[in-house]
């Protein structure tokens, strides 16, 4: 008879996938902490086996694509404008926290080796590029919050990782060097770059000769795990490769395929990424429930109170380094020379967001079971539960408040994005009536096609130049005008007029109209 379990099991995934975020939908609460809240509702089930979560398999399976993707819708121009910015959370905060955690870890745990409390701070020190994007991006903050805490969130990782592979071989070993540390982390930095620079490179080569939308969506998906294998395997930062691979392709996508394929891609990617993101906050939850049997029900409590001291601190060192440097610069100058003033909601926000995910969880699993003596590697399970106490109270604490907290700050509207989208429709519409103009004297052309492309040009520019409620008023009609287009479509399916195949080929004109005009939803 055949066995039905994992199907079964993969069914009861999707179908608590879709309600929680039905549900989030409904309630003031990011979907995320949903997912964590049903995911350590499952492990307390009795009868219920959470299943063993490998580090590799996070590493590998989830951390690749959610990186590729987040790179490839990053903005390079604002990535680049805000570089000092990330950079000082990315490495500068990453390393004071993992200090500040260490010291804080060695008064908490008698007797803890150095290295080991490094390993500690160098776990929980990154906030999560899965948080960040998926709860952040909901909300209306200025697009530059959005960036810096991204662009952090992409690059942190690759710091983090450095400093606690270096402390776990250090704790492992007893042998340690800051030069060889130091030179190791730019090594790592610079050679995954360009792993994940010529993965990108062939990949948009291969685009190039290909013609089958479906076959280039795939080449898309397997661009992450060729640039982290390749990386993985010649010991570089797999994460840079996989940031710096998204990067590039992002640019090259644009000429490397047609319509067809970008729109496919596009629909594939949010898919991939969402199921993902969906199955790590419910695998965190789980695992968070099945840890809390590993330790004695006497000591519980005690390991309980010390990560939310270690949350505390990570919290507060964020909380103080944040507008400390991004002050400095205005301190230091001294009169000599302005520097722009920052904006203090934005610090505050910035300041506030930092929710551990599931890299810290990952590097946690990932700590070796016994020394190079033979001996159990110290604190182990300890450092596991604070690991998730971090995870969850970031999550939970932080997750909760960010939605009252953009409310309270009244961000001001932005209007650059629209300011610059205006000019560049109305830059394209002009510069394709100057090709009709071009072509229009072509023996082939027929000018009455000409003329209704030019009224058509025409109409696109007035509503291009028109503002405010005129713009809205005219995009509400144009989308009620599409939706009576539709049923009239289906009512001509269901009457046999017309058949399926002709009713999907409009409906698909009709939906990249209602997209344009802003109907999309």
């Amino acid at each position: 008879m055949p066995h039905f379990e994992p199907v079964v099991f993969a069914i009861v995934i999707a179908v608590l996938v879709v309600a929680l975020s039905a549900l989030a939908r409904r309630l003031p609460v990011p979907t995320p902490i949903l997912q964590l809240v049903a995911g350590f509702g499952a492990s307390l089930i009795p009868g219920f086996t959470v299943p063993a979560l490998d580090p590799n398999l996070v590493f590998f399976v989830f951390l690749p694509p959610i990186l590729w993707s987040a790179a490839m819708f990053t903005s390079v121009r604002e990535f680049k404008r805000n570089l000092d910015k990330i950079g000082t959370l990315a490495v500068g905060l990453v390393v004071v926290t993992t200090a500040v955690v260490a010291v804080v870890a060695h008064m908490l745990f008698p007797g803890i080796p150095w290295p080991v409390a490094a390993a500690l701070g160098a776990i929980v020190s990154p906030p999560d590029a899965v948080a960040a994007t998926a709860i952040v991006s909901r909300l209306r903050v200025p697009r530059r919050v959005i960036t810096v805490l991204e662009g952090e969130s992409l690059v942190n990782d690759a710091s983090a990782l450095v400093i606690y592979r270096t402390a776990v071989a250090a704790a492992v070993t007893g042998v340690f060097s800051w030069g060889e540390s130091i030179v190791r982390f730019f090594i790592d930095a610079g050679v995954g770059t360009l792993v994940g620079l010529l993965v990108a490179w062939l990949i948009v080569r291969a685009l190039r000769r290909t013609k089958d939308p479906l076959a280039e969506a795939l080449l898309t998906l397997a661009g992450p795990y060729v640039a982290w294998s390749a990386a993985d395997s010649l010991h570089v930062s797999a994460v840079l490769a996989c940031v710096a691979g998204g990067v590039y392709l992002q640019q090259g996508l644009s000429t490397a395929v047609g319509p067809a394929s970008r729109l496919q891609s596009r629909t594939v990617w949010e898919l991939v990424v969402f199921l993902l993101n969906a199955l790590i906050f419910l695998l965190l939850g789980a695992q968070f429930g099945s840890l809390m049997g590993l330790v004695p029900r006497g000591s519980l409590g005690v390991v309980f109170a010390d990560g939310v001291i270690i949350t505390f601190v990570a919290i507060v060192v964020r909380l103080l380094w944040v507008p400390f440097i991004t002050l400095l610069p205005r301190i230091t100058a001294n009169g000599r020379r302005r520097t722009p003033k920052p904006r203090w909601k934005s610090l505050l926000l910035v300041s506030w967001t930092s929710m551990r995910g599931v890299v810290s969880l990952a590097t946690a699993l990932a700590l070796p079971f016994y020394l190079a003596d033979g001996t159990p590697f110290p604190y182990r399970t300890q450092l596991l539960l604070i690991t998730m106490c971090v995870i969850v109270l970031t999550l939970l604490l932080q997750g909760l408040s960010l939605t009252p907290l953009v409310r309270a700050l009244h961000f001001e509207p932005e209007d650059t994005h629209h300011v610059e989208e205006t000019l560049a429709r109305r830059e394209a519409t002009r510069r394709g009536a100057e090709a009709l103009e071009d072509l229009s004297h072509e023996p082939w052309v027929d000018q009455r096609d000409v003329a209704a492309l030019r009224a058509e040009l025409r109409e696109r520019l007035r509503a291009n130049d028109q503002e405010g409620g005129h713009y809205e008023g005219r995009r509400r009609l144009r989308l009620a005008m599409i939706d009576a287009e539709r049923k009239m479509l289906i009512r001509l399916r269901d009457e046999d007029a017309i058949s399926d195949e002709v009713l999907r080929e409009l409906e698909q004109e009709l939906d990249l109209e209602s997209i344009r005009a802003g109907g999309g939803a």
